[in-house]
């Protein structure tokens, strides 16, 4: 007697002495931090995305990345294998296997501008904008004074 029950989560397939889980949840390829305080080691592997990022278990490992010497080995066959699989790739490891040229694309920005530099990007041109509003209004008023002063001297001398 086989009995196939669905959930939104996982598929279970049921056979006469109990169940049979296969998992189809969400699978990632992320960075294993393996090595020594100060000394890291990557290792890239595929895991559940549940799982956690310090020792929870995972599927396969398809690679490592030593940042210190910049050395990286990486399974192309297993990364094509688990892309088609539906397994996505964290943000670092997508753009290690751009840099390698496995996938191709632009690289993800991995940090945000901060919300001050931000803020200063966008008061400057204001600051810009106000300073071309003023000086244009000061040299009229500069030229507006000059001819009276001229005026009046002109109408000094003449009552001498």
């Amino acid at each position: 007697m086989t009995k196939i029950g669905f959930s939104t989560l996982s598929i279970f397939i049921q056979i006469k002495r109990g169940w049979v889980s296969i998992n189809f949840n969400m699978l990632s390829i992320r960075f294993f931090r393996i090595g020594k305080k100060n000394q890291p080691l990557f290792r890239v592997i595929v895991t559940d995305k549940k799982n956690s990022s310090r020792g929870g278990r995972f599927l396969e490992v398809i690679g490592f990345y030593n940042p210190l010497t910049k050395e990286k080995q990486i399974k192309k066959e297993r990364v094509k294998h688990w892309l088609s699989v539906g397994a996505k790739p964290s943000a670092t490891v997508y753009n290690l296997l751009v840099k390698e040229g496995i996938l191709t694309g632009k690289k993800i920005a991995l940090h945000k501008k901060s919300k001050k530099e931000e803020v200063k990007a966008q008061s400057k041109p204001k600051t810009e904008e106000k300073k071309a509003e003023e000086k244009p209004e000061v040299q009229k008023e500069s030229t507006q004074e000059k001819p009276q002063q001229i005026k009046s001297d002109s109408q000094s001398p003449a009552s001498e």
